[in-house]
């Protein structure tokens, strides 16, 4: 290990993609675009990615910017079979996965919800594909005068569960969802198991921020494996310690939103450290994207940017900012579900070249391998680096 000062700040705002990638078709998704159909909001401002390079990156469908930018700017196609939370952020750390998760359009088997039942002592409702806020609507007063547990899942590869804080604890809820994850292996492996807590009176029954995600452990080393093994910190932001099954990391801290998850990136960049700092922004995708609302996506866009010259203040010399996503959810299409679009990137500091054009590159693991080639790891993991292309000698 050689460099004792540099400090990677890798930032993902979740589901911010940057247009539909020409297998989107194949998903339900042609067309698709998440930053532009967020531009057209009357709340869209972005001026500080703007000088990053957001508005130069290829072929996003919206105008090109001839200033220059301060930093490096491109965007990465998927080469996974997917385009969920785990996959995507699997892929940025350096595993492709060739084989799509298994999801149930046409809900759980019959043997998966009976074993679940048994082991849980609790019946199921629904078994379906449904929105979230829709199931506690439409289930949650049986729930609560049964008991039993609100079973569904998405487009996405998850098995989620959802219960009144008032009729399952939080924590036997989190058991519950365990008890989920060592039966949903094999064919039945989803990416995550989620608890999905509500409150409040129906019919305004709201979801809390006890939310929790477990999910599969990474088949092989990643970029944050790598990392720790190499001797430097990892410390992680939000729902990184989830998505990762707590491997790789040294710290996790964990939020409940985009403001607090903003607020401890700032606490965590005044600590001493040497490594990365991984961090997720879920409201885009949680409170916004699945919930088709375009304004609230676009006014998350402009209060993240709103943030960035304090988060760029707050930078050493040797750091880096990187501003990225795992996919789309464009808010503005029928659909409620994930979209199949390209990832913006965004690369600042005083040591990364300004105005230097990416293109599109091919694999979300170019992330990674960038950022262990920064900090002299030989990468073990799917990516082709670009540190050289980037980094001011």
């Amino acid at each position: 290990m050689k460099d004792r000062k540099r400090r990677v700040f890798l930032t993902v705002l979740d589901s911010f993609g940057v247009g539909a990638m020409p297998d989107a078709a194949a998903y339900g998704d042609e067309g698709n675009n998440t930053l532009l159909a967020c531009s057209k909001s009357s709340y869209f401002h972005v001026p500080n990615m703007r000088q990053l390079g957001l508005f130069k990156i290829r072929e996003t469908g919206v105008e090109q910017d001839d200033q220059r930018a301060l930093g490096a700017f491109g965007k990465l196609s998927e080469r996974s079979k997917g385009k969920d939370t785990t996959t995507g952020h699997w892929e940025i750390a350096g595993i492709v996965s060739r084989k799509p998760m298994p999801v149930f359009p046409d809900g759980f088997p019959p043997e998966i919800i009976h074993e679940f039942e048994r082991q849980t002592g609790r019946k199921t409702l629904c078994n379906k594909p449904y929105s979230g806020t829709e199931v506690i609507r439409d289930y949650g007063r049986e729930h609560m005068e049964s008991g039993a547990l609100i079973v569904y899942t998405s487009a996405d590869s998850v098995f989620q569960i959802a219960a009144h804080e008032d009729v399952v604890p939080v924590e036997t809820l989190y058991e519950y969802c365990r008890t989920a994850r060592k039966l949903l292996q094999g064919p039945y492996a989803v990416g995550r198991v989620i608890a999905r807590p509500f409150a409040g009176t129906y019919p305004n029954f709201e979801r809390t921020v006890r939310r929790h995600d477990f999910s599969l452990t990474p088949p092989r080393d990643t970029m944050l494996t790598q990392l720790k093994d190499a001797g430097y910190d990892v410390v992680s932001i939000g729902k990184i310690v989830d998505i990762f099954a707590n491997t790789g990391l040294t710290k996790a801290i964990r939020t409940t939103g985009n403001e607090d998850g903003i607020a401890q990136l700032l606490a965590v960049m005044q600590e001493d450290f040497c490594g990365l700092c991984f961090t997720n922004l879920v409201d885009f995708d949680m409170k916004y994207g699945h919930r088709n609302d375009v304004d609230g996506y676009a006014k998350a866009l402009t209060d993240f940017d709103g943030h960035l010259p304090a988060i760029m203040s707050a930078m050493r010399d040797d750091d880096i900012l990187m501003i990225t996503a795992d996919h789309g959810c464009d808010p503005s299409t029928p659909s409620t579900d994930h979209s199949r679009e390209y990832i913006p990137l965004l690369v600042y500091g005083k040591c990364i070249k300004p105005d230097k054009d990416l293109g599109i590159r091919n694999g979300f693991g170019d992330i990674g391998a960038s950022i262990l080639d920064c900090f002299e790891v030989k990468p073990h993991i799917e990516g082709v680096s670009f540190w050289p292309e980037i980094h001011i000698v």
